[in-house]
């Protein structure tokens, strides 16, 4: 049986994520964890960069540079292994433990952000990218920044799933991402932001959007 997420609501495929326990670890977390564990991480790793010598201003703007990155990050996360077109049993199942679960409960609160032990795993690629491309004290402040973008985008995440904002920005992100989940499942993948979106042409008509907003 195939799963994509495109139809992922109507797809009969499940895992019982209560059995084993290892499931639920990767798949349950409070909101509140992914600031409180990342955001220290996050400085840390900032603060390497400041004390091997970085001016600060060059700290802040590769700071910036970090988070922006985690923007297209997070579109290509989302569009290409959310959404991955699943055959095989243990694919369906992997599928079904990163982003399958939430696809047909959206408003299950303690699967709207992703558990530490699966965010670490993918950081420490990422540090290990870092120490390859870059000096240590410019990888340090990339990943230091791409975390803060990061803890931006799970935060956002769940505000946009259980809050009512006022604010118009906030607002529009939410009616996109409930438009995302509900009837245009195959476009607007960008959580934080439509900027990947509009470039990479997944970004949807104005009117299809606008039908529940």
């Amino acid at each position: 049986m195939s799963v994509s997420c495109e139809n992922m609501a109507a797809k009969e495929f499940t895992v019982d994520l209560n059995k084993p326990l290892v499931f639920q670890m990767l798949t349950r977390t409070v909101s509140w964890v992914v600031p409180v564990v990342w955001l220290p991480v996050a400085f840390y790793f900032i603060g390497i960069s400041y004390t091997m010598g970085l001016a600060l201003l060059l700290v802040a703007m590769l700071s910036v540079l970090g988070a922006f990155v985690w923007t297209f990050l997070e579109y290509c996360f989302h569009r290409f292994l959310f959404h991955i077109d699943t055959k095989s049993y243990w694919g369906n199942t992997f599928h079904y433990l990163i982003h399958g679960y939430h696809r047909k409960h959206p408003m299950d609160d303690l699967r709207l952000v992703i558990p530490p032990l699966e965010a670490a795993l993918v950081i420490v690629m990422f540090w290990y990218l870092c120490r390859v491309l870059f000096s240590v004290s410019t990888g340090s402040v990339l990943l230091g920044g791409g975390l803060a973008g990061y803890v931006i985008y799970d935060t956002t995440h769940y505000y946009l799933h259980y809050s009512h904002p006022t604010n118009q920005s906030l607002k529009i992100l939410k009616k996109y991402h409930m438009n995302h989940h509900f009837r245009i499942q195959n476009k607007d993948f960008g959580v934080t932001t439509k900027l990947w979106d509009r470039v990479f042409e997944t970004f949807p008509k104005i009117k299809a959007a606008d039908k529940t907003g």
